[in-house]
């Protein structure tokens, strides 16, 4: 048993969509998770998404991104949004059968972000399943110490890591 298991998106939105149908399934399947997939909808005006994290496991969802504007280039994600999703989720890790964070990102690598979440779901031994972008490949294979495996990008894959209904990792 792999106590994280990892997806790499190399197309903007495809592990959001990626990670959003396998919980949708693992749910049909009665399985309790606890964690985030992100939802980017489109803006009329704008070359930006708003991105909003449905919490998995309760009636919510959450932006976290800011609107700055087309000339910004600066880092959009709202603070204050991603701490109250962490929040969220936190509160909800007891009796679930998996954590599943839609990135681990730079606030992760930082030290911030679900990273405590994280923590937290393996001490209590609940497996992880989260997207990555290639950018932060190497710090989060460092922070996962080995404990990390890496999953193709297909449904298939992904359910087969989590053992199908009752079984494997998750």
């Amino acid at each position: 048993m792999t106590s994280i298991g990892y997806v790499i998106g190399d197309r903007r939105g495809a592990v959001d969509a990626l990670l959003a149908h396998v919980a949708a399934v693992l749910q049909a399947q009665g399985r309790a998770l606890a964690g985030v997939v992100q939802v980017n909808t489109e803006i009329e005006g704008t070359i930006r998404c708003d991105m909003d994290l449905r919490i998995l496991g309760r009636d919510e969802t959450v932006r976290i991104s800011q609107r700055l504007g087309n000339a910004a280039r600066g880092c959009r994600l709202d603070p204050g949004g991603l701490a109250a999703a962490v929040g969220l989720v936190e509160h909800s890790l007891d009796g679930t059968s998996l954590l599943l964070v839609n990135k681990f990102g730079k606030s992760e690598l930082d030290g911030g972000g679900f990273r405590p979440v994280i923590a937290r779901a393996l001490g209590l031994g609940i497996p992880v399943l989260l997207g990555i972008n290639r950018d932060n490949l190497t710090g989060f294979l460092t922070y996962a110490g080995g404990m990390a495996q890496a999953i193709d990008a297909d449904p298939d894959a992904l359910l087969a890591w989590c053992g199908g209904p009752g079984g494997g990792n998750c």
